[in-house]
This record gives C-alpha cells, structure tokens and sequence, in this order.
C-alpha cells in the first residue's frame, strides 16, 4: 500500500510542477522531400523538448515504485494513468476505447486443474501427482503408443526418431531434457520444421495425439521434491486469443512416473528397467511401436485467470480538413521486465530493472513531444497519432493488438516513428565489450527509414542534415542483420501492415535488461538531441503534400521470419 500511495503522489507531483518554455508556431512544408532547412518555426518548437524535462519524467517512469513496469503489474498501470493524465491536461483527444486513452487488452493464463486432470491405460487409472504430472498443454489425448527414444530429428546429423514408425493419431512417448547424444546447439542450422526439430514440434505436427515424457532421474526427484509447487504451476499470461497464446496450446502432454513407465512398457520387447537404463545413457535404441492392445486415455484440464493490459493512445487532431484524416504515428513501448524474485538479486542487492533506456527514453521522448506540439498555437496538417504500447518485452504484444486492431484507420497512417532506447552514449577510451557497440553522443541508429519507402529515407536524412546533423548510423539497417534489430520492437508490427517506419535505437550496452538499466546512467543531453530530431522529421511528416510512398513493401518471407 505504501508504495502506491508514493506512486500516485509522484504523480500529481509530476502533472503539475513540470514548467517548460514552448514555441509560438509549427513548420509547414510543400511536399514529401524535406525543404532545404528547417523552418525556424520549427526549430523554436522544438526547444519546448528538453534535457530538464526528460530527466525530470524518467526519474518518474524508471523510479523503484514503478517495480519495473512488468506486463502486467501495478507499476505499470500507475505509468499509463500517469501518461493518460498528462495527456488529458495536455488538452489531446482520447484515442483508446469509449472515449478514453486506454486500448483494452485482455490476458490469460492457464492453471491446472487437478481434479480433472487423468489417464488411464487399459481400464488401469493414473493419479495426477503421483503417477504423473502434466504440462499446460490442456486437451485429451486417446490412442495407441509409440516410442520414439529422444523423439528429436536434425537432418544434417542424420538424426530422425520416426524413422521406420507411424505416429499419426497415437501417443507418443520420449526422453525429455536437451539434444540427444552426439548433437549440439551449432548442428540446429537452418529452419525449424525443415532441417531440424524438437520432439514435440515434430510429433505435433505429424498427427500425434499427445505426448509422454519419460523424465531423467534429476527431474524426477525435483518433480518429488517440489510436488505442490509443480501441482499449483501456473502459465505466463498471453493476449487472449493470440498467436502467443495458440502457440502453447497445441497438443496434451504428460510426465511419467516409475509406476506409469512399468505398465507402459510391461510385456513389451524393451522392458521398463532398460528403457531406464537407455534414458540415462543417452543411448535410445530404436523406436518402436508399442503392442496395439495398449490404448491410453489422457486428459490435461486448466482453469483460467484473466487480466488486463493497456496501450495508452492519445491524438493531436491535424489542422488541414483533408489532411487531419491522416496520422503521422509516433510511439514506444512503455513496458519493461519487471523484477527478480526475492531469491535472486543484483548487484547490492537489487531487484528491480529500472528500465531507464529500455524504453523509459522512449517513453518520456514521445510524452516530451506530444506536451510540446500540444503547446504550439499552429498544429501540423496531419493528425499525430502518440502511443504507448504494452508488453513489448513479451512479445511485441501492444503493437500487434493495436495493428490488428486499430482505433484509426490504419491505412490512413502514413508512417510510424518508433523510439525504443535513446539516452545512453558510449564515452570515449570506453573498452568495456558489452558497449563496443553502443553509439555515441551525437550517434544514432536509424532502421527501417530506407527499406520500404525511397521517399521517407530521403526526408529524414534531409531533415537531419539541415539541423542537428546528428550521426545516422545504418549498421542494423537489413532484415539480414544477424541481431535481428529490425524484428525485435514495435516498428515491425507497422511495417508488416504495409505502413513505412523509422526505429531510433542508440545500441545495446552493459545494462541492457540488468537491474543496473538506472536513470542515472542516461544522457540526457544527447537524449534531448535525438528527441528534437525526430519531433521536427514528425513535424515533416505532417506538413508534407504527400505522403511516403511504399515503393519497397515487405516481402511474405520477411513478414514470416518476423514471426506471423
């Protein structure tokens, strides 16, 4: 309770003691290729954007009391409120659900039901959590038996646990634990499905029923040990309905026993203490089916908790009466990972990631500019679309809800500016490798501006020159790029939509997603640099003629290699 009530003091603190100097007018351009220089107007604007003001709100969102804004938690809503507040004083129209700033979204995770969980093999039952234990995977799984040893296939090591047996519509039955014997993490090359895949993956999708797992001695007596932890396991929550969510829910499988392994492999070529024998050995034999007399039944039963999240959504309608119907859209998650368990803390005992960079920068950049455009007497042409998305660090959740289900138009978005980590610079005579490529403090990464949209590329690079002139650093700038950059925040959501984006990223560092991620480390001048930047390339954006054209859309292949 104590600290709710220290949070929501910061807050009113925060919504009413923030001064900030703003600009009398906004920059209107001719068309989609940047002018020359950038209008003084809106150079004036955006001196309303400052290093004071930015530190002064993340010292707010990245506070303790925030508990590192987990999705979801308490800590987090206490930000979107606190957003939504600013929002609402700031005089910007509610761009969420019924009127409000808030986009609902729903989530859901599974727990065992105990009671209804059972097996059974010919007319013998099975207790659960005694005889077996089960995985979260609920459905019922009825049929005959076969075991597959490890149940893994990786082409390239000629490895394939099917071979010579049918597993469509059976059980089927495997070692649990890593790779088999002989195999390693460098011989998983190539695509999932085709060159290689794990044992349940590869039974799922050949037709099994489901699945038992004969577990090593280990897990065995930690499965003892930690009974009721195990019988009372819970999920992670997933967006109802979603693609996280299916993918957890694809076929029953179950953890045997002892006692379940004698009277599986009872009268069979291969008896019980053997197959033991062979699971410790990491020496499976080969896969046979079991005799066809033997049908087992199983059922995997959850309940559900629900929860909510929310992207907080707020719009500066534009002044043009065409072109309001248009949104330059400018966002950052504002999400992060939570805290350690009490177990398990950091350096000085520390259990909370901060999450100053990771995107508490974002976050306050885009609340900087909505509160500067916001003061200024002259609003763009276009509408300007601020969002703050949810559960980025799960999964990209908060932008594939809202990109699947927007609360504007999206094809009347033009483009969408993402910020996700901005303030932190790479000194000189820094040695340290987790910085090596950290970028410095008239450097930033700029992804995604050039790939879809000739156009888009231009203008920022224009924009940029003739003001700042800040380093654009193109490095990461491919869906190749082995770190994967581009697939890996919000932005893709968009650009999977056809909507041309721009990523602002200053690089990972040493506290990367560490309780170490403190407001303290930022730097707050190049922040306010970056933050200018971008809010006179939206200002652009919003004043052009035209909007970017998408001359180089996506390709399906590079949509799936982000995972839809």
């Amino acid at each position: 309770m104590r600290k709710f009530m220290i949070s929501w003091l910061l807050v009113v603190a925060l919504t009413t003691a923030l001064p900030a100097s703003y600009a009398q007018s906004v920059a209107t351009t001719t068309s989609v290729a940047a002018s020359a220089t950038v209008p003084a107007s809106a150079r004036q604007s955006a001196e309303g954007i400052t290093s004071a003001q930015l530190r002064d709100y993340l010292y707010f969102v990245a506070s303790d009391e925030m508990e590192g804004r987990d999705t979801p938690s308490r800590g987090l809503n206490t930000v979107a409120k606190f957003i939504a507040l600013n929002l609402s004083r700031w005089g910007l129209k509610p761009g969420g659900d019924n009127g409000t700033y808030f986009q609902k979204i729903t989530l859901r995770r599974s727990k065992l039901d105990g009671p209804k969980t059972e097996a059974e093999l010919n007319g013998r039952k099975f207790k659960f959590g005694e005889d077996f234990y089960a995985a979260l995977n609920a459905g019922t799984a009825s049929g005959q038996l076969v075991y597959v040893g490890h149940g893994w296939v990786i082409k390239n090591k000629n490895i394939d646990a099917y071979r010579g047996v049918d597993i469509k519509d059976k059980i089927v039955v495997f070692y649990g634990g890593g790779l088999p014997k002989g195999a390693s993490l460098t011989d998983l090359g190539g695509s999932q499905g085709t060159d290689w895949d794990t044992p349940s993956e590869y039974a799922f999708k050949h037709g099994a029923k489901g699945a038992i797992i004969i577990p090593d001695s280990r897990v065995l007596t930690t499965l003892t040990a930690r009974r009721q932890v195990v019988l009372e396991q819970r999920g992670t929550f997933n967006p109802q309905n979603s693609r996280q969510e299916a993918e957890t829910s694809q076929m029953p499988m179950i953890t045997a026993s002892p006692a379940m392994i004698q009277a599986l492999f009872q009268g069979e070529k291969i008896a019980a203490t053997e197959i033991f024998n062979r699971r410790e050995a990491g020496e499976p034999g080969e896969s046979f089916e079991l005799s066809p007399q033997k049908r087992m039944t199983f059922t995997v039963a959850n309940v559900y908790e629900e929860t909510q999240t929310q992207n907080v959504v707020g719009i500066l309608e534009g002044s043009d009466p065409i072109l309001r119907n248009e949104y330059v859209a400018v966002g950052a998650h504002y999400d992060h990972v939570g805290m350690r368990a009490a177990s398990a803390t950091g350096a000085n005992g520390d259990k909370i990631y901060n999450g100053a960079d990771d995107d508490g920068s974002g976050t306050v950049t885009v609340l900087a500019m909505a509160e500067a455009l916001s003061h200024s007497p002259q609003r763009p042409k276009r509408s300007v679309l601020f969002i703050w998305h949810t559960g980025e660090e799960k999964g990209l959740w908060g932008s594939q809800y809202f990109t699947d289900n927007p609360t504007v138009p999206l094809e009347k978005i033009i483009t969408q500016l993402n910020i996700d980590m901005i303030g932190r610079s790479k000194r000189a005579g820094d040695t340290t490798p987790a910085n090596r490529s950290l970028s410095g403090p008239d450097e930033i990464y700029v992804i995604g501006s050039k790939m879809m949209s000739v156009d888009l590329g231009q203008l920022s690079e224009a924009v940029n020159k003739s003001y700042l002139n800040l380093a654009f650093n193109y490095l990461y700038d491919n869906p190749n790029d082995p770190n994967r950059f581009f697939f890996r925040s919000d932005h893709f959501n968009y650009a999977r939509k056809g909507i041309p984006i721009i990523f602002y990223f200053d690089g990972e560092h040493e506290d990367y997603h560490k309780t170490s991620d403190s407001p303290d480390k930022i730097d707050y001048q190049k922040m306010e640099k970056v933050a200018r930047t971008i809010y006179v390339t939206l200002l652009e954006l919003a004043n052009s003629k035209t909007r970017p054209h998408v001359d180089k859309p996506l390709s399906q292949q590079v949509i799936n290699d982000g995972g839809f």
